[in-house]
């Protein structure tokens, strides 16, 4: 009984506010459902047949595809290099610990509009302008230029800000499970403290941590929406380049067509990819196999 008193709230609420809505949307997308949640008329496979032909929905997953290629790699890295560097530090470890993971507890919303108007504001005013400033280049329109495209810049330093701490803590945990014997080993052998030791011994050994989070980080690219949303939208509308899945989707299934039944099926097809990747990622890494566990 008391297992379902403290359990219960939580269970009722998590299939009130996610299954429930989950297997709605599944159900909408065999629908011809504008403007209505709750439709008659049955399309069957018509809606997800209309997603793969839409050259724009197609776009948002290349759009994707750039956004994991960039971030993926930066966040693993810097997050990976903060870790080594914690972990070795000798003094105030929970204070560098603790500054580095701050920015993980601020909102998307809110990191997005400080890079829009502060750090890289189009005028002369913004952080990145005054700097450029300072070594007599000309202002950058950072969020409006497309050749370069400038704004990948702002989209994935404002990513690396807010998740390279939380990334971090992982790799902490990870390194603190390395039995100190292995380094007192490869001391005894000769290895060399610095780049050897850390290639042959504790890069190897945070092993099931890099397959964890590569997995995480390219499930929260597939995912992202407010950083774009917040810092390429205007009065204006969304500008038609770097529109990611989740922002293409919002406007197909909550703008001025309301489409919900194409909406959830672009949903259920965004979920099928980012399971299929996930699946082959673990299979690719051997995540789960016999000699991991």
């Amino acid at each position: 009984m008391w297992f379902w008193v403290f359990v219960g709230p939580f269970a009722i609420g998590l299939a009130l506010f996610t299954y429930v809505p989950l297997l709605w949307s599944v159900y909408l997308s065999f629908f011809d459902a504008h403007n209505t949640v709750s439709p008659t008329d049955f399309v069957g496979f018509g809606n997800y047949a209309a997603m793969l032909r839409d050259d724009a929905f197609t776009d948002s997953l290349l759009t994707f595809a750039v956004f994991s290629l960039f971030i993926v790699p930066a966040t693993y890295a810097l997050s990976l290099a903060l870790a080594v560097m914690v972990h070795r530090t000798r003094r105030a470890k929970a204070f560098f610990r603790s500054v580095f993971f701050l920015p993980a507890a601020c909102s998307y919303v809110v990191a997005a509009l400080v890079w829009k108007l502060s750090v890289f504001n189009g005028v002369r005013f913004g952080l990145a302008n005054t700097v450029l400033g300072w070594f007599g280049a000309d202002q950058v329109a950072w969020l409006s230029t497309t050749d370069p495209p400038w704004y990948w810049l702002v989209i994935v330093t404002v990513r690396l800000w807010l998740q390279a701490g939380f990334y971090m803590v992982l790799f902490l945990a990870g390194l603190q499970r390395i039995p100190p014997q292995l380094y007192e080993a490869a001391s005894v052998d000769g290895a060399r403290p610095g780049w050897q030791v850390f290639r042959h011994i504790t890069f190897p050994q945070l092993r099931a941590t890099s397959v964890a989070v590569v997995l995480l980080l390219v499930i929260n690219a597939f995912q992202a929406f407010d950083e774009f949303y917040n810092l390429l939208s205007d009065a204006r509308g969304y500008p038609p380049y770097a529109r990611p899945p989740l922002v293409y989707l919002y406007y197909t299934a909550l703008g001025q067509g309301q489409n919900l039944g194409l909406g959830s099926a672009g949903a259920v097809i965004l979920a099928l990819i980012i399971a299929v990747v996930t699946l082959f990622q673990a299979r690719w890494f051997g995540l789960g196999d016999r000699e991991e566990r």
